[in-house]
């Protein structure tokens, strides 16, 4: 039980034995004592009055006198009007710190083969262009929310779904074929989606001529679009891949490994995998069988033209079309048969898809339409939606070649730190391979944190200049810290200082110390919030205002040079506990801690 279930439990019991006033312990009002008054949590006196008959001071006064004496953790009480200010008892907070260290796993909670199962679905990429900034918001927030639902007992399997088909892809491929003049990765030198997607820019130049020069001869911009020669060879080739027409499949399959081989080096510099990966181009003839069901059974109905749709306005929603006249399948046929596979393959007892909140309305009815065919799970579907995320000069537009590229950005972000780190004299004493590892830990810790430490249900601006920055709300700062905690432990066990021993319970601490041992003990709720909102910045901004008050406590207080040994054991210990919080904190948001800077 933590301190304040303990406070709630010991107060509702107070106001029962001395006014016959029942009450739940949760709604015991409790607030952290106002720096100006002595004591270290405060209770709302004010709803307990009227069963008291006593003004709040004399109600206060009555329930601290109760306390003392019958709570071990409280020891002394003081009351400011109707708020009763209680000091805990430094045994508690020794107790505490010594509970932290003996747990390795402190704040996570395991599972087991008997857990429930959440899917988790993430990154979702296309493969006609390399990943994005956007990407990497979308995979952070997958994986870090991945991460924080196993230390909450969940099992967890971590999807992406490959859209791998489409009019989108064909785009690239045409343009390949039609100006590519055979270009490979290896001719070129260029990552496999680099190269690809270098061709859907291609294609949106050359379509973008074709408009404008049949505009010119008297089309409207909406005929010149859909006559536009590219595009019908776009929409022929869409065409003859759902025919498996040998030589476009085979095209397909080349470009499309291409692809892949580029996103697996993307993954694995951003530190992000999955456990099972599906393909559109394997769900989306399941969802058309799916489809077929469902109008079969009257549950969708087919237009006169031969397209396939679902009539949502009893729902409050629009039609929606489910195939096209052709029989090709959109998006949502792929995502009903997506869903269908994966509980085949899972005994899923939560689907959760991390998807930007531009799709709000294909999700409410990707819900409806499970649920119409008859999938009891489809209702229970949750997507995660979040913000967009923009750079400082604004949007960016794949076709347009105006996206600021996940590799890219990634080298630019562990080059600036070695260099930021190299003027401030971090990186010291370190060789060269150290340097190297030293700043891709923090160029990659500066991007992670600034874009997971932002309320993930709200748009973003990433600032590179301003992620990486060794003070304040950021990553480096984070880890910097961790460092030199990790240094002064180093140096303990370089003076064969017996530290990691149980804590002497008669010492007595500060009050910034039994604040810093309060902060970690919050630690379990906050993953457990975290988990339960799918919000990695809760982790985030917890981890900050733990560093922020250990900095002040480091600046504050000697450690090794502490002369009674008993209270330098004990700092070492508390020292050597908040390392460990760090660390399991990022790796929970998908970031690594260096040993040393």
């Amino acid at each position: 039980m933590n301190l304040e279930a303990i406070i709630q439990e010991a107060v509702s019991q107070a106001v029962s034995v001395l006014y016959q006033f029942e009450t739940e312990p949760a709604q015991i009002q409790l607030q952290k004592t106002k720096k100006e008054f002595e004591g270290d949590v405060t209770v709302v006196v004010f709803p307990f009055v009227k069963a008291a008959r006593k003004s709040p001071e004399g109600a206060g006064q009555e329930i601290g006198e109760y306390l003392v004496q019958n709570s071990h953790v409280i020891s002394a009480f003081n009351v400011i009007k109707g708020f009763l200010n209680l000091s805990i008892n430094r045994t508690y907070w020794i107790d505490l710190l010594n509970n932290i260290s003996a747990n390795e796993k402190f704040g996570t909670v395991a599972s087991d083969d008997n857990s429930p199962l959440m899917m988790i679905e993430y990154s979702s990429p296309n493969t006609n262009k390399p990943l994005h900034l956007g990407h990497i918001r979308n995979n952070l927030l997958g994986f870090s929310i991945s991460e924080i639902q196993k230390a909450n007992g969940w099992q967890v399997v971590k999807t992406n779904i490959v859209n791998d088909r489409g009019i989108h892809i064909c785009k690239s491929m045409l343009a390949w074929k039609l100006f590519g003049n055979g270009e490979t990765p290896e001719s070129t030198g260029m990552k496999g989606d680099h190269l690809v997607g270098k061709y859907y820019v291609v294609f949106d130049k050359a379509y973008k001529t074709e408009i404008k020069e049949l505009m010119e001869k008297g089309m409207t911009e909406e005929e010149a679009k859909k006559n536009a020669p590219l595009m019908l060879e776009a929409q022929k080739m869409l065409l003859a891949w759902e025919q498996n027409d040998a030589e476009v499949r085979q095209l397909w399959e080349t470009m499309n490994g291409w692809v892949y081989a580029g996103f697996d080096e993307t993954y694995k510099e951003l530190g992000v995998n999955f456990d099972k990966i599906y393909y559109e181009s394997d769900t989306y003839l399941t969802g058309k069988s799916e489809v077929e069901r469902g109008e079969a059974e009257k549950v969708f109905y087919r237009r006169d033209d031969s397209s396939v749709w679902a009539d949502l306005t009893p729902d409050g929603l629009d039609e929606k079309l489910l195939l096209r006249a052709d029989g090709t399948s959109v998006y949502m046929t792929q995502d009903i048969g997506t869903a269908k596979l994966r509980y085949d393959d899972y005994k899923i007892d939560k689907m959760v898809y991390v998807v930007g909140n531009e799709q709000n309305y294909h999700f409410q009815v990707l819900s409806l339409l499970l649920d119409r065919l008859g999938y009891e799970w489809g209702k229970s579907l949750v997507h995660f939606s979040y913000g967009m995320v923009e750079l400082p000069e604004g949007k960016m537009k794949s076709r347009e070649g105006t996206v600021v590229d996940a590799d890219d950005l990634m080298a630019e972000m562990i080059e600036t730190a070695r260099e930021t780190s190299q003027e401030l004299g971090k990186l010291d004493n370190c060789s060269e391979e150290e340097i190297r590892e030293i700043a891709r830990m923090v160029g990659l810790g500066a991007l992670k944190y600034f874009i997971l430490k932002v309320d993930p249900r709200k748009n973003m601006t990433f600032n590179p200049k301003e992620s990486i920055d060794f003070n304040g709300n950021t990553g480096p700062f984070i880890q910097y810290t961790h460092a030199r905690i990790k240094s002064v432990l180093r140096k303990a066990a370089d003076q064969r200082i017996n530290f990691g021993t149980e804590i002497d319970k008669t010492i007595e601490i500060s009050e910034k110390e039994s604040y810093l041992i309060q902060l970690l003990s919050g630690f379990p709720a906050v993953v457990r919030q975290a988990g339960e909102e799918f919000s990695p910045a809760l982790i985030a901004n917890y981890t900050y205002d733990l560093v922020k008050e250990y900095n002040q406590f480091y600046h504050d207080f000697s450690i090794l040079r502490e002369e009674n040994e008993t209270l330098k054991i004990f700092r070492l210990n508390l020292s050597e506990a908040i390392a460990k919080v760090i660390k399991t904190a990022m790796g929970l948001l998908g970031i690594e801690v260096p040993e040393r800077m």
